[in-house]
């Protein structure tokens, strides 16, 4: 009997140690919330893990005819070997920009070796008042979805420019939940209820090779009641996550909302808003800000201002990582290349992957097998960091959360 009851108290007490266990070990959202880089430290990873576990980007940049320059201008500033880039010239630029684009592509070694610059085989035709370009960011998101494991989806224009280096937002972004999706969004529609929700209009760039005006239809349509509509930036920084949930839809709320906006005026500034914050999973994953220092109108029209040096201050004080939109070859981006980026002419921003040894007007210009694991931040990373606490602080990210 005695054996008997030995026995019977250390099976309960096993048991109970490995309950103990389980729960100490099973995954929480506050885990999340914890910082990965504290995390590596603490369980004395190696630099290539620490890598792995550092957030990586997916970068879709897209451009039309005359925009070549631009975008490799903007790669080459934004160019990390752990990113990945899918770039897209639509079908109104010409086969000649299209082949130097990728001329231009396969003659830098770097990317060859990294294997993370890819361009879109077959552009799409974009008329930005319509669906079409909706369309060209979901086709962006789908290709990217297959190539790589990263942690958040960048759409970005050629007429776009960073306004800090890779390795800092890379830093910044280390402390976040992967979960988060930095879109702006707001139910208080305002006159885009008469210029945007009621009007029905067909695009004629989705069934036709030329590019033309929309069409608009002399009815008009009622709100919705299916669903609550919300607007915001068509630029934005999304999770794998939800980027997945956009394509795969585990319910059916993608697919129909995507029908709904395929006859809506200026679509990408709605659809995604309108998605996230009705569905239940991903609603209150939302902080309200596109990452963009964008200046507009009073009111806003269909394109936002340029900037200039005369804005070159506001860059800096807005702390946001990204800026839109810029004239070609403008005063200011050479600007923002010496005193924000560090990048010299026609090279990449310089950042920790780079060769320390190799030329000193482009220590880039080679690759070291295990520099993709080291970061030099600079002062942009304290910005985006500042603003990054100021944006999912408590009080601040429930008052922004899809209302």
């Amino acid at each position: 009997m005695e054996v008997t009851r030995c026995m019977i108290s250390f099976i309960l007490t096993s048991l109970l140690l490995f309950f103990i266990a389980h729960l100490s070990l099973a995954p929480s959202t506050a885990r999340n919330d914890r910082s990965y880089r504290n995390l590596a430290a603490r369980d004395g990873l190696p630099s290539a893990v620490f890598a792995e576990i550092r957030p990586k980007f997916a970068y879709f940049i897209s451009g039309s005819k005359g925009d070549l320059r631009r975008i490799q201008r903007t790669l080459l500033s934004l160019y990390h070997p752990s990113n990945f880039y899918l770039l897209h010239l639509d079908r109104e630029a010409s086969a000649a920009e299209r082949f130097q684009l990728s001329e231009f592509v396969a003659g830098v070694e770097i990317f060859a070796r990294a294997d993370n610059v890819r361009i879109v085989g077959k552009p799409n035709l974009v008329t930005y008042r319509g669906p079409t370009m909706l369309a060209n960011t979901l086709h962006g998101m789908s290709m990217l979805l297959r190539v790589r494991s990263w942690d958040w989806f960048i759409n970005l224009s050629a007429s776009d420019y960073p306004l800090i280096t890779q390795d800092d937002l890379i830093s910044a972004f280390e402390d976040m939940p992967r979960n988060l999706n930095f879109i702006e969004h707001t139910s208080n529609l305002g006159w885009k209820v008469n210029k945007r929700v009621k009007p029905i209009i067909i695009d004629p760039g989705l069934y036709e090779l030329e590019k033309s005006e929309i069409l608009w239809l002399p009815k008009q349509r009622s709100m919705p009641t299916a669903f609550r509509l919300f607007t915001g930036s068509a630029w934005m920084v999304l999770s794998r996550s939800f980027v997945e949930y956009c394509l795969l839809g585990w319910d059916n709320l993608p697919r129909t909302l995507l029908m709904y906006y395929t006859n809506f005026v200026s679509s990408p500034e709605g659809y995604f808003q309108t998605l996230i914050c009705n569905s239940k999973e991903f609603k209150n994953s939302t902080v309200n800000h596109d990452l963009h220092y964008i200046a507009w109108d009073n009111p806003p029209r269909q394109h936002p201002l340029y900037l200039g040096v005369k804005d070159h201050r506001k860059l800096i004080y807005s702390h946001a990582p990204f800026a839109r939109k810029f004239m070609v070859d403008d005063p200011e981006l050479d600007k923002i290349d010496r005193e924000m980026l560090h990048r010299h002419k026609g090279k990449f921003t310089y950042g920790g992957w780079c060769n320390p040894d190799g030329e000193r007007e482009n220590p880039c210009s080679t690759f070291v097998a295990g520099n993709g694991t080291m970061l030099r931040p600079g002062p942009g990373s304290r910005r985006l960091k500042a603003l990054l606490t100021r944006l999912i602080s408590r009080r601040s990210i429930q008052n922004s959360q899809c209302k």
